[in-house]
């Protein structure tokens, strides 16, 4: 049985947030998505959103009464702020302070911290995110300690009982791959290769057997090389 309290997923357009939605459907009674335009360079993740949850209601019988809204938050402020690779047009390298050129501060706190001043509107206490401290770039605000200490926050300051979710944060890019077939079969998995994006650079002109991508930025590399590990494991 579904749980009560409704969710709300962050849902860029991507691999991880289109399978922590599949996620969100297979637990909560209600879902609703939440997009942002920061000034991404990869804003094409954006138009990809529509496809991925026009197919997820077909994948599981259910799913299409439990997917409710779809909302998008302009936070061109924080692209302002940000001098990154996922900003700007440079290239992608890494940072003298040991992280890639690609991390945006505070991007994934601001997400949050919008999230949940929706999900205070729209009566949610579910919040679904794809933050993960396994296969990732190091960037600080996946961190699991991040995540925890964020919703003592929120808590505290919207004085609500809000349940942040990172299914993905202990799991692998080939794991993921394999939770998203667990969640909807091979459905679920053609639908991700096919109408996700998680290219840095925006790429949507090379297909590959994972997806679209230029297939040299850091989310391509990862996101092919789990695929490769996610084809190559035997079921169990």
């Amino acid at each position: 049985m579904a749980e009560a309290g409704g969710a709300l997923v962050l849902f860029s357009g991507g691999q991880d947030s289109a399978t922590c939605l599949a996620w969100a459907l297979d637990r909560f009674d209600h879902v609703e998505t939440l997009g942002f335009d920061y000034g991404q360079r990869h804003l094409v993740e954006l138009a990809c959103r529509a496809a991925i949850r026009d197919g997820l209601p077909t994948i599981r019988h259910g799913w299409e009464q439990r997917l409710g809204p779809d909302h998008t938050l302009n936070l061109a402020a924080l692209g302002e702020v940000s001098n990154t690779a996922l900003t700007r047009d440079m290239a992608i390298e890494m940072g003298e302070s040991g992280l890639p050129n690609t991390f945006v501060p505070g991007r994934n706190i601001v997400f949050l911290t919008f999230a949940a001043a929706l999900a205070y509107r729209r009566g949610l206490k579910h919040i679904v995110a794809g933050m993960c401290e396994t296969d990732y770039s190091g960037y600080p605000d996946c961190r699991d300690d991040t995540i925890k200490a964020l919703q003592v926050a929120l808590n505290l300051g919207m004085d609500k009982r809000f349940v942040l979710h990172t299914p993905l944060m202990w799991i692998d890019k080939a794991a993921t791959w394999r939770l998203a077939e667990d969640l909807g079969g091979k459905p679920l998995v053609d639908l991700i290769v096919e109408q996700s994006h998680s290219c840095y650079l925006g790429d949507r002109a090379h297909h590959h057997d994972w997806g679209f991508g230029c297939g040299t930025c850091p989310a391509c590399q990862l996101r092919a090389d789990g695929w490769r590990r996610y084809v190559a494991e035997p079921v169990a």
